[in-house]
């Protein structure tokens, strides 16, 4: 018991108590920005990604499964969530500096937006769209003969989901592809 009355024991209950309540205000802070309502809070994202993702089968559905904005691009494991929300703070820096605040200016970034994402998921092996979609749980015989093939292909060759379904929940950037007749206005290539 005299233990408990000492200065230097007062002081470690003192600094254990703070840390507890750090570490529980810091994961509040983070599960709170999880949130697709966070997500959409600003009009760049609400208006133009999240406007999308509404028509597509990732929001409404046969089955009622909505896979939300974190769902897509936030991990669920705690380390490379923490390095995605640090990824995250140069988009926030961008809208601070209304890089993207209106829709010319979003439309004129979209394709570095989307392909800083590619990439993202793309190194990551779609570590996002595996938490609901894994090639080792498909049911091929239930998939039509094109995606069953697809996705079989896909698996043997190692392909991460990425690969092939750009564009699955948001609208493809315009790029200039330089083949068939001229586009009346053709998009500009990021530099």
């Amino acid at each position: 018991m005299a233990l408990v009355k000492t200065r230097k024991f007062m002081m470690f209950a003192g600094a254990f108590a703070a840390g507890i309540i750090f570490w529980g205000g810091f994961n509040t802070a983070l599960e709170y920005t999880n949130r697709e309502e966070f997500c959409i809070s600003c009009h760049e994202m609400k208006d133009n990604v999240y406007e999308e993702y509404r028509s597509t089968i990732h929001y409404q559905n046969r089955t009622g499964v909505r896979a939300t904005c974190p769902d897509c691009h936030v991990p669920k494991e705690w380390v490379p969530k923490m390095i995605r929300k640090i990824q995250a703070s140069n988009e926030v820096l961008h809208k601070i500096l209304g890089t993207i605040d209106t829709p010319e200016k979003f439309e004129a970034k979209r394709h570095q937006l989307a392909s800083n994402e590619w990439a993202r998921m793309k190194r990551t092996d779609s570590h996002e769209c595996r938490n609901c979609h894994n090639f080792a749980f498909m049911d091929y015989a239930e998939q039509n003969q094109r995606s069953s093939n697809t996705h079989q292909n896909a698996f043997n060759q190692g392909m991460t989901c990425i690969d092939c379904h750009k564009g699955i929940a948001h609208r493809l950037p315009q790029v200039e592809q330089n083949i068939g007749a001229p586009k009346e206005t053709p998009a500009t290539l990021p530099k």
